[in-house]
């Protein structure tokens, strides 16, 4: 696990960047605090590096060689099943190596299999590897979009980073009158409360997306491709019991291989079935896991006390963390900081701090993301079979349905049924997220644009569902495997527990556990006889949760943000607005006017004011510089100071 950054020269300058690459390679620190490397190699290539040590600490320096120094590897992530490969890679090749780490086992893998190495990774990553003979570059990220890795291309040459905020120096200097904010994505953002791959806030820095890999040579194109493409593939079943055997089973191997690790390995555990399965697992091959909980003095809100029936059931410690308002302001801007770019999801409260808890006793967590988009979680997804009597009418029918509905007033019960049984999916559902209708804003964005829809995120992920003949139920959790998963779910999963030198592990998103979810029909997932979400895999795992857990609703370290708007931060909130310097790109008065509006009981905006406060702290940080999110006074140094376009040392 670590922080990389590396530069390729266009021009054969490398050395002449070292010390700009050093600086900027420090505020990634908190991604690997235990080692850190800069070096130049040739006059191509500058590889730097900070590195968190969990497997073959004492060894893995980075970057890797391999093959007498022909390849050179920069490496993010964990790779499971790396002592299988291993050995297939020394019985087969007759490969060397010189470590005892995963990093080498995927280098040595790409000298044998080439790109095809990708379809044998089981685990997280993100790598840049350098053919020193092909005068080629070569990286991916995994299949889910586990690890992150961002990129800029400049006449200089190319940089990636594991954070966009190691690149903000190398990028050129706006110009005069232009803030560098990308309007798109913005308005994407509002919609759907987060910036969607490949995309981020900043012109001209990109993601390498999720299951892509990348080839690059020296003042050339930089050009990506899909090299993974998760299909569900739905399949009629006449022994469900069968089903549920091999869901916990290749489970239980996930958790097992995922807790290959040379330093600490605890858990997170909410009040939910997810991190609960995940946690009686992993207590079979170690039955002293700690684990880690959060929760708040809200009624309503806290999960600690089931979490700790749930602990209590299964023999293991939980270790719990309250926070209030008070912390939750105070953590804001740093949160924000190490977002990179806003994600308005408010549980990222919580996950900072319960991982800053767990950071204090393990290096490496296990945690229960990913269970929802397979096996078929969110509530949301039993609307198609709600609506089906409705979406089933003919055209003609539905049409009037649709004009009878437009008569009801607001709130009316029945009106919001009928416009969404008239409306196809793929013009209601756009993942489980929905901030500001375009109505909304087209009064919030100062320079609103009508040709830019969230459609543009999801047209393409419903054309391939469509391609696939998915259902209903499962073309939404495509799309959210495909938008919000790696959107929302794993951004905040990866930088509030990278944010604290801590290592997420997520067992269900797994190459083999997909392989059994794909297979799930929608009967199994949500069954008309119950209430239930995820059926199949709550059945799979009825005898190894708590009973009390089998069945419980999903809550997901909630927080109390509708209750502390309307109180304790509501001033603090005003004071974000008016001093975030967000007002050329938001209509900071309609805002207030939520927010006020929230605060009075008149309507619930909570969710819409907290997107915008993320927005504004953001701003604050990255754009105006008019706050310091505090933390080191050498990193934030980084970020306000002004831009003056590429540094050379």
């Amino acid at each position: 696990m670590c922080g990389l950054l590396t530069f390729i020269s266009a021009r054969g300058e490398a050395a002449a960047y070292r010390q700009a690459v050093a600086e900027a390679l420090e505020s990634l620190h908190h991604r690997g605090p235990d080692d850190t490397g800069v070096e130049v190699f040739g006059s191509d290539v500058v590889f730097a590096h900070k590195r968190l040590s969990i497997i073959d600490v004492a060894g893995s320096h980075e970057p890797i060689p391999y093959a007498d120094g022909r390849y050179l590897l920069t490496y993010n992530g964990e790779v499971y099943n790396y002592i299988e490969l291993r050995d297939e890679l020394i019985r087969e090749h007759g490969a060397r190596f010189d470590t005892e780490g995963d990093a080498e086992v995927v280098v040595a893998g790409f000298h044998y299999w080439g790109e095809a190495v990708l379809d044998r990774l089981r685990g997280m990553f993100a790598f840049v590897i350098v053919d020193t003979q092909q005068k080629l570059v070569f990286g991916a990220r995994d299949p889910y979009g586990i690890k992150p890795l961002f990129h800029l291309v400049t006449p200089d040459g190319l940089y990636l980073a594991s954070e966009k905020k190691a690149l903000l120096l190398f990028a050129p200097a706006a110009q005069a009158g232009d803030d560098g904010v990308e309007a798109a994505n913005l308005s994407h953002y509002l919609t759907l409360q987060y910036v969607p791959e490949p995309g981020t806030l900043h012109k001209g820095i990109g993601r390498v997306g999720s299951g892509e890999c990348f080839t690059y040579r020296a003042g050339g194109v930089f050009a990506t491709r899909r090299y993974h493409q998760p299909r569900f593939r739905p399949t009629p079943v006449d022994a469900p019991a069968d089903l549920y055997r091999r869901i916990q089973a290749t489970l239980r191997e996930s958790v097992r291989i995922h807790m290959r690790s040379d330093v600490p390995v605890g858990a997170f555990l909410s009040s939910g079935i997810d991190s609960t399965a995940v946690v009686a697992l992993a207590r079979e091959f170690n039955p002293n896991i700690l684990t880690f909980t959060v929760g708040y003095d809200v009624a309503g809100y806290s999960e600690i006390e089931v979490a700790q029936e749930s602990a209590g059931h299964l023999g293991v410690t939980t270790i719990p963390t309250k926070i209030g308002p008070a912390e939750m302001m105070e953590a804001l801007p740093k949160i924000v900081w190490h977002l990179d770019d806003p994600v308005a999801d408010p549980a990222l409260v919580p996950l900072y701090f319960v991982a800053k808890k767990a950071a204090e006793h393990v290096t490496v967590v296990l945690s229960g993301e990913g269970a929802d988009e397979f096996f078929g979680g969110y509530t949301i997804y039993r609307e198609p079979l709600s609506l089906a009597a409705v979406n089933r009418l003919p055209d003609p029918v539905q049409r009037g349905l649709r004009k009878v509905a437009s008569v009801i007033p607001e709130g009316v019960k029945g009106k919001s049924f009928l416009e969404r049984g008239t409306t196809p999916l793929e013009q209601r559902y756009y993942g489980n997220a929905r901030m500001f209708t375009e109505a909304e804003k087209r009064r919030l964005l100062r320079r609103y644009d009508e040709q830019v829809r969230y459609t543009d995120v999801t047209a393409p992920v419903y054309a391939e569902a469509a391609a696939a003949g998915l259902d209903p139920v499962t073309t939404m959790q495509y799309v959210d495997l495909y938008t919000w998963l790696r959107g929302d779910i794993l951004v905040k999963a990866d930088r509030m527990s990278m944010a604290h030198s801590l290592e997420l592990r997520v067992p269900f998103l797994d190459r083999e556990v997909f392989e059994v979810a794909a297979t799930v029909p929608v009967e199994l997932k949500l069954p008309p006889h119950s209430a239930d979400t995820k059926y199949a895999m709550r059945q799979a795992l009825r005898d190894v949760v708590p009973p009390a857990i089998v069945n419980r609703k999903k809550l997901g370290f909630p927080t109390p943000t509708r209750v502390w708007l309307r109180g304790e931060m509501y001033d603090w909130a005003h004071d974000i607005l008016d001093r975030s310097g967000a007002g050329e790109l938001l209509d900071l008065e309609y805002a207030r006017g939520l927010l006020d509006e929230h605060k009075r009981g008149d309507a619930d905006h909570s969710r819409k004011v907290w997107t915008v406060l993320v927005f504004c702290v953001w701003h604050a940080i990255f754009v105006a510089h008019t706050l310091d999110p505090g933390i080191t006074r050498a990193q934030s140094a980084l970020l306000t100071k002004p831009v003056v376009g590429s540094v050379v040392a």
